[in-house]
């Protein structure tokens, strides 16, 4: 008997944990704009992008090193066009496959071309008498993460459930 009153006890533990879950879920939005609202009203953001090939979680004023882009100069303003996920500290809004760039505006600014720290290769074939050592320094680019826009509302899309 005392084994079933324990099982009683669990299975109470249980349903009155499932029952506060319930209550203190939050509602879905049922548009993409009450979405955005509510990420606009939490105090900072954050996005998922891709950049180079890579993708990288991205918060404003970060300072992201990516290997060198050849065609950017100091100084040159570009923007995030592959913005995967958007959120704050309670709410996540993720695209299909990407939340297109006139939701959501990042911009990047160029700070430096720079170059890592030395590497350096030694090689050598036994018995032969070769030696050899490589050094590099990798070339990097690093960038500025800019404010993140969301834009105000455009019209009411239904969010895909």
């Amino acid at each position: 008997m005392a084994m079933f009153t324990g099982l009683l006890r669990c299975a109470s533990s249980i349903r009155s944990a499932v029952a506060h879950a319930i209550h203190t879920q939050a509602v879905a939005p049922n548009s993409t704009d009450v979405a955005f609202e509510l990420i606009r009203s939490q105090p900072s953001q954050y996005v998922v992008a891709t950049f180079a090939g890579k993708k990288y979680i991205l918060t404003p004023r970060d300072v992201l090193t990516v290997p060198r882009l050849r065609d950017v100069k100091v100084g040159d303003v570009l923007m995030l066009d592959k913005i995967h996920e958007l959120g704050s500290r309670d709410y996540t809004l993720r695209g299909n496959p990407v939340i297109s760039p006139s939701r959501v505006k990042v911009d990047v600014t160029v700070i430096e071309h720079t170059k890592g720290t030395m590497e350096s290769k030694f090689k050598k074939k036994r018995r032969k008498g070769y030696q050899k050592t490589i050094k590099n320094k990798h070339p990097y680019t690093r960038l500025r993460i800019g404010k993140i826009d969301l834009p105000l509302t455009l019209t009411s899309v239904p969010l895909l459930s």
